[in-house]
């Protein structure tokens, strides 16, 4: 696929941002200054302290997660494809007076756009990289923007989740004679439907409804690419990083299978209401460039 994928997902992610500008409860940010996004406050007991580090939120959306990276003491740059998205995500840091830079620019163009300067820390976070046609050339990027000693951190959408479906179970299978908790006839269950690995040709959806809030999208199309976890890490080790964490996280900062998952206040995650053991949500990734 040509370029123009930027254009339509460009597009998709403008017209979502005002919509989540309004559902993401941006008063909260402001009304404390301690508030962190509870992407963040997930990610911190792998993230450990980042005071000071200088930082790269690739793919930062409106920049709810870039603010509360902002506020664990690393300084800020903000990379997103949406216009419309780093204009929310400067007016939030300005109502709160947070020193943070933003730049408009897709991930593989972002080493120009930053005008090569390197970085302590590149964090990108739920979501993201399904948007991306090369996991490889991410990886490359990735590697562009450290400096040496320089970590890269990730936790996205493991690509199970993205590859799987919320199903009714038609038939029985001749298993629950041995292992009775498997689904049964009426029970809805998660199927791997759509590709696991990474393809040339993306995946085109026409959703509408995004998945914060009920408001209606006015650009609905968006192309995704799924990347398996080895194509991930293989990237990763190719473009010169040493992976030192691989974590799979059986929760995930938002409900993608509705009625079948779990809301934990605590966390603020989700999980599978009924088994929650057989389905890998999302991973954390970080390696180092040495």
């Amino acid at each position: 696929m040509d370029d123009d994928y930027l254009a339509i997902n460009q597009a998709n992610w403008d017209s979502r941002a005002p919509l989540h500008a309004r559902a993401y409860g941006l008063e909260r940010y402001v009304a404390d200054a301690t508030a962190l996004s509870d992407v963040v406050r997930f990610d911190r007991a792998l993230l450990g302290d980042i005071a000071g580090l200088d930082t790269v939120h690739l793919q930062c959306h409106i920049g709810t997660d870039t603010l509360s990276l902002y506020r664990l003491g690393a300084r800020m740059t903000g990379v997103d494809l949406s216009g419309t998205s780093i204009e929310h995500a400067r007016q939030l840091a300005a109502e709160v007076g947070a020193d943070i830079t933003y730049v408009q620019s897709d991930v593989y163009a972002a080493p120009e756009a930053l005008d090569h300067r390197t970085y302590d820390l590149v964090y990108t976070g739920i979501g993201a990289i399904c948007w991306l046609p090369s996991i490889e050339r991410w990886a490359q990027t990735v590697a562009q923007l450290l400096r040496p000693g320089g970590r890269l951190f990730i936790r996205d959408m493991h690509p199970v989740l993205n590859a799987s479906l919320a199903m009714t179970v038609a038939d029985d299978h001749p298993d629950r004679t041995q292992q009775s908790w498997i689904s049964g006839p009426g029970d809805v269950t998660i199927a791997l439907e759509l590709p696991y690995w990474e393809k040339a040709q993306p995946l085109e959806w026409n959703d509408e409804v995004t998945y914060a809030g009920s408001e209606t999208v006015s650009s609905p199309r968006s192309v995704e690419w799924n990347h398996s976890l080895g194509e991930i890490v293989t990237a990763v080790l190719g473009a010169g990083l040493r992976l030192t964490t691989l974590v799979e996280h059986d929760s995930v900062p938002f409900e993608p299978f509705p009625g079948a998952m779990t809301y934990e206040p605590e966390t603020g995650e989700y999980r599978l209401a009924v088994r929650p053991d057989r389905l890998p949500a999302t991973f954390t990734l970080i390696a180092v460039k040495d």
